[in-house]
């Protein structure tokens, strides 16, 4: 799901940056030290979760996590996914520099949305958590297409059709991302209830 370079309007592609700038600065003053091993931790797994891809056309698909980011990391989830970005765009040239900005907003705002979302209803039984933490996961991705879909359509009728293909690739990707969360939080509110507070 990540944009390439040269697809998005400059207009679009400055703008992304100059709101992704703005949002990583609000998201590292949010972080406290003591989350910053929680921090590196879903760094990493959405560094490698968003690496293994399966091409579908002018498009591709792979897990994205941004709800179980967020549900985990809250604020501090659009800083996450913005170093996941970078050292993909760095190491393997996934998405491209140019178009990082726009991806960071792509997966950063619905990461801390979903976060919003876990936080405020996930209540305190593990069963009601895991229930949350799956729609978290679940809409995590549903934003993110969305998203996707809104900036291509920004570079003309050319990419249209793409931005359709996307959302629909993605109806697969959103019941399994569902699924991850659902049990990773199922899990970890039995094992380490504290990681869920915020």
């Amino acid at each position: 799901m990540h944009i390439s370079d040269g697809v998005l309007p400059l207009s679009v592609t400055i703008g992304g940056y100059a709101a992704s700038a703005a949002l990583t600065a609000w998201s590292a003053r949010r972080t406290r030290t003591e989350e910053m091993p929680k921090l590196a931790v879903m760094t990493a797994a959405f560094f490698v979760a968003s690496l293994i891809s399966l091409p579908l056309g002018p498009t591709s698909v792979h897990l994205l996590i941004p709800g179980l980011t967020g549900a985990l990391l809250g604020p501090s989830a659009f800083l996450s996914i913005g170093l996941g970005l970078l050292l993909q765009s760095l190491l393997f040239q996934f998405g491209g520099l140019t178009a990082l900005g726009a991806n960071a907003l792509m997966m950063g705002l619905p990461a801390m949305a979903c976060g919003w979302f876990f936080q405020r209803f996930k209540g305190t039984t593990r069963r009601r958590q895991t229930i949350v933490g799956s729609l978290a996961g679940a809409a995590g991705t549903v934003l993110s297409a969305i998203v996707l879909a809104v900036l291509l359509a920004t570079g003309g009728e050319d990419f249209f059709g793409v931005a359709k293909l996307a959302l629909a690739a993605h109806v697969p990707v959103i019941v399994i991302e569902g699924a991850v969360s659902g049990l990773t939080i199922g899990f970890l509110a039995k094992v380490k209830p504290a990681l869920l507070q915020r």
